[in-house]
């Protein structure tokens, strides 16, 4: 990460890591972020992606869609991603409307403002869908922005959002408790780390143990606005324990923020 004297940021040119971060938890009834491989079913990420942090906090500052890469990009931010509930997904079935060109009718078509909406007589398309039971993750964000960090501490200290917060899916609705702003301080940095939050870049590291679960998955990290949108650029696989528990590992970079260790990305 580049050095930058800023708010929540380090200003040691011998750390690369920063001084402070805003810690809320975001939770909902349900949640699904779409894997980005094709299958029948549409299978969800079992952790909440970086890339869709970053968006949810977006949304929270209001800032426009593909105008947030490079707040939350890899020099400029840093992220610990903790689940805070058991993680459980169900199968269920939904009835979509198609959103290809062919399929969408003008509203309003002759006057100044028209907007596209799927055609609601067409027939309805069921897909099944993995989804997220009561997911709940702690989000440890900074940033090296020194107007963008404020405006974010400011707002969810409020209780406020620009846009409504989801997990996934627009329908998926989520709540946000914000729990303030802390220091990030070293944790251990030698032997066996016990990690309370999802461990990024570790899957050859993490010490198994009778009774203790740990899943991998590879999840998009970081993006970036091109000519058709958004493509990723970077990619990050994490280790976690879905029964909400902590992992053992070795070969690690630990921070300490509100008395949990956990790993920044």
């Amino acid at each position: 990460m580049s050095q930058q004297s800023l708010d929540g940021w380090t200003d040691d040119e011998d750390d690369d890591q920063p001084d402070r971060c805003l810690s809320f938890t975001v939770r909902g009834p349900w949640g699904h972020f779409r894997r980005i491989e094709g299958n029948i079913v549409k299978q969800t990420y079992r952790i909440i992606p970086r890339t869709t942090a970053a968006g949810l906090l977006a949304a929270v500052l209001g800032i426009e869609r593909d105008g947030y890469y490079d707040l939350f990009g890899p020099d400029n931010s840093a992220v610990a991603i903790e689940p805070v509930r058991e993680i459980r997904t169900v199968n269920m079935p939904m009835n979509t409307l198609s959103t290809a060109a062919g399929n969408l009718q003008s509203l309003n078509g002759r006057g100044k403002i028209s907007i596209k909406l799927p055609d609601p007589t067409t027939l309805r398309q069921q897909h099944n869908y993995e989804v997220l039971v009561d997911p709940a993750y702690r989000i440890d964000i900074a940033l090296a922005d020194d107007q963008w960090y404020s405006e974010l501490r400011k707002t969810l200290a409020s209780g406020e959002s620009h846009y409504v917060p989801s997990l996934g899916l627009s329908e998926h609705l989520a709540d946000i408790e914000y729990h303030g702003e802390f220091d990030i301080e070293d944790g251990p940095q030698t032997g066996t780390i016990e990690v309370d939050s999802a461990v990024p870049n570790a899957v050859d590291d993490v010490v198994l143990e009778a009774g203790t679960r740990c899943q991998i998955e590879e999840s998009p990290a970081f993006m970036k606005a091109d000519s058709g949108g958004r493509t990723t650029t970077r990619f990050t696989n994490y280790a976690y324990n879905p029964d909400a528990e902590s992992l053992k590992v070795t070969n690690t970079s630990a921070a300490s923020v509100d008395g949990r260790t956990v790993v920044f990305v």
